[in-house]
């Protein structure tokens, strides 16, 4: 199993890196857009789909996201889509984790499969523009991520339980805790402050997401983000929920020792469209 992960993430690696730091977005996004298909097409299988229906949604999705770059989108303003988006995923997150798995069958099936697509198709335009914007700012929010996971996967190994008698999420996700979630905020809280004095030291071309919030109040800096690594979590926490219902243990088996792509991505759904709310507003 680890040498299947290590295998699948040096494949990974080798083909977002080039893709990222290439000087055009153009690779990035297409990468982006095969990622979000087989996303859509995962989606559908944990809705119980089909084989069929579920790469007409992956092959859906896909169209939908090239009409929205031949349209222009990407060159736009989407603020009111992130503002949208983030509304809906602070609310809908919300009544989710309140009603747990047992609520998730009781969602009508068609709002499940749009509202799942909506917020895929979401991400990508996030990503892209992010990516548009420069490579550092992208870099602050997926970076954000991955130290809000791996902070939160020690301080939990470490503290979990030893400063509240309770779980985060017993029955959707029994081995996270409440000290893993603060741990988590603690390291994204230390990345923000590192990044923006990083950007200033260097005088960096292409400002963080970090800077852009700084720039307006350090108060806003920190409160953004703890909101981004809490909303993290619920990114997570939903993907279980819904995985859980299901009877899946991974979205899908297509990167070996990972689960599927939405295993990998489920963190950054909310966070992405929220950055962007965030560093635009």
């Amino acid at each position: 199993m680890l040498k299947q992960r290590i295998i699948t993430a040096i494949v990974l690696l080798a083909i977002l890196l080039p893709a990222l730091f290439y000087p055009s977005y153009v690779p990035f996004a297409c990468v982006m857009l095969v990622l979000i298909g087989a996303a859509a097409w995962e989606w559908g299988r944990l809705n119980d789909y089909g084989p069929r229906m579920s790469l007409f949604l992956g092959a859906e999705m896909v169209l939908l996201c090239g009409l929205s770059w031949w349209l222009g989108l990407l060159q736009g303003s989407l603020l009111g889509v992130w503002i949208v988006a983030s509304a809906a995923w602070v609310l809908g997150g919300a009544a989710l984790l309140r009603v747990a798995v047992p609520g998730w069958p009781r969602v009508p099936r068609g709002l499940r499969l749009v509202g799942g697509l909506l917020a895929l198709w979401v991400a990508w335009l996030a990503a892209v523009q992010a990516r548009m914007v420069g490579i550092n700012f992208l870099l602050s929010i997926l970076v954000l991520v991955w130290v809000a996971d791996v902070f939160a996967y020690f301080t939990g190994r470490a503290f979990g339980l030893k400063l509240t008698r309770s779980k985060l999420a017993p029955t959707i996700s029994p081995g996270k805790s409440w000290e893993g979630v603060w741990g988590g905020m603690a390291g994204v809280v230390v990345l923000a402050l590192a990044w923006a004095w990083s950007d200033s030291a260097a005088q960096a071309g292409v400002a963080s997401l970090y800077t852009r919030l700084a720039e307006r109040g350090w108060w806003l800096l920190l409160i953004g983000a703890v909101f981004m690594a809490a909303m993290s979590v619920v990114g997570d926490l939903v993907e279980s929920l819904i995985k859980r219902s299901a009877g899946a243990k991974d979205s899908s088996a297509l990167l070996p020792g990972h689960g599927g792509v939405l295993d990998r991505i489920d963190a950054l759904l909310p966070t992405l469209p929220i950055a962007m709310m965030l560093a635009f507003l």
